[in-house]
């Protein structure tokens, strides 16, 4: 006879989302289980670390402190109290056109505050194994996933089976659990890939997020804390794939040339201060987020490009939702009822979010000089009319 653990949650996924999920539920006196194929990388320089950044906006710090993680977290984050979209589109890589979006403007608190993966892994899982509600099993994938109307029954690599209530899939674009429930995906391929690392650079940034726009993709610069004495910046730099592993494949000294022009000098000469990493690009969007016993969150249920640090953030938005049902209404946790509201109050956001990322992304990537004039004058258009700049900014933020 099978036998079972039993916990009112499985998270499958023990990534940024997943970590905050089990944090966020256990905090709110749900039992837990946890689990991820792969082992934490929790140091900076270890080999296989995650070198990207995660921008958590304002809405999002209500969630940290929710489950516990912000007072260990708040230390290490730069604040991000300017957004500077900056066109070069011209015949030559200098800014054209630069526009603040100044937080100031619609609060008193800045966009957010940004912090590296890695260490974001590492501050979790320390809190994580303070909480006695919380089975954190990294290291250990799921291998299956049978529902009835009343359970979720989910075998794991090592060996034992777990019994819960609600399974929510946090296990990325390529879901296991989604596969299992037989929820198709819609994905767009754009052919760019990008490029993540951190630098360091003579000028401060004064906690300015920097997006630069010539072609190929965004070029962003998000504040971090000083590294070895000096201002850092995590750089997303997106790419056309060829051009992208071009970039990836160059002596360092030539790379440092090439992103200090695309740049534009910005920040003086930018120099190296992490290995560089590469991931393909894609936009991907579930039919729907639930199936029997089923929650979808983060990358199992969506996907964009990483612009306006969107990403995570809905990620977020949708444990919110979650994590309010589930409050609200312990008994019902993860029945139909529950998840038909989940998706109901998740699906026409996410499917706008996602294309409206599509579209910027499609516009960044432009590369003849009649198209990116009229990037240039959109840009222009759009941050004169004051009431349009702030509904913007408040959309950004995901509070309208």
């Amino acid at each position: 006879m099978t036998r079972f653990n039993d916990f009112d949650i499985l998270i499958s996924g023990g990534g940024i989302a997943g970590l905050t999920a089990a944090a966020a539920f256990g905090s709110a006196g749900f039992s837990v289980q946890c689990v991820d194929p792969a082992p934490p990388i929790t140091e900076r320089d270890a080999e296989g670390s995650d070198l990207r950044t995660t921008a958590f906006l304002q809405p999002a710090r209500g969630l940290l402190d929710e489950a516990g993680l912000w007072a260990s977290l708040d230390e290490h984050a730069a604040p991000l109290q300017i957004m500077r979209i900056v066109d070069a589109g011209g015949e030559v890589p200098e800014p054209r056109i630069v526009k603040d979006f100044n937080a100031s403007d619609i609060s008193d608190q800045p966009f957010g505050w940004n912090l590296p993966n890695w260490l974001l892994r590492r501050e979790m899982v320390a809190r994580l194994g303070e909480m006695d509600n919380v089975d954190l099993r990294l290291g250990t994938a799921t291998t299956s996933l049978f529902t009835r109307t009343n359970e979720a029954r989910v075998s794991l690599s090592d060996g034992s089976n777990t019994r819960a209530r609600l399974v929510i899939a946090a296990d990325g674009r390529n879901s296991p659990m989604r596969e299992a429930a037989g929820i198709d995906v819609h994905t767009t391929r754009y052919g760019q890939k990008a490029l993540a690392f951190a630098v360091t650079h003579p000028i401060p940034h004064e906690n300015v997020s920097t997006e630069i726009h010539r072609s190929g993709g965004p070029f962003t610069l998000v504040p971090l804390p000083d590294y070895q004495g000096k201002p850092s910046s995590a750089l997303v730099w997106m790419e056309r794939g060829p051009r992208a592993t071009e970039l990836f494949e160059m002596d360092a000294a030539q790379f440092e040339a090439e992103m200090t022009e695309r740049s534009c000098s910005l920040f003086g000469p930018l120099t190296l201060a992490s290995r560089r990493t590469i991931w393909p690009i894609i936009s991907q969007s579930a039919e729907r987020l639930f199936g029997e016993r089923l929650a979808l969150v983060a990358e199992a249920a969506h996907v964009v490009p990483p612009i306006g640090a969107q990403g995570l953030n809905m990620s977020l938005g949708d444990m919110r939702v979650l994590l309010e049902l589930a409050k609200a209404s312990p008994e019902t946790l993860g029945d139909q009822t529950m998840l038909e509201t989940y998706h109901r109050k998740r699906f026409t956001e996410v499917k706008l979010r996602v294309k409206g990322i599509d579209m910027l992304n499609r516009a960044s990537m432009v590369e003849t000089r009649a198209l990116r004039d009229v990037r240039a004058a959109g840009l222009n258009a759009l941050y004169s009319l004051a009431p349009v700049r702030k509904t913007l900014m408040q959309m950004g933020l995901g509070v309208r």
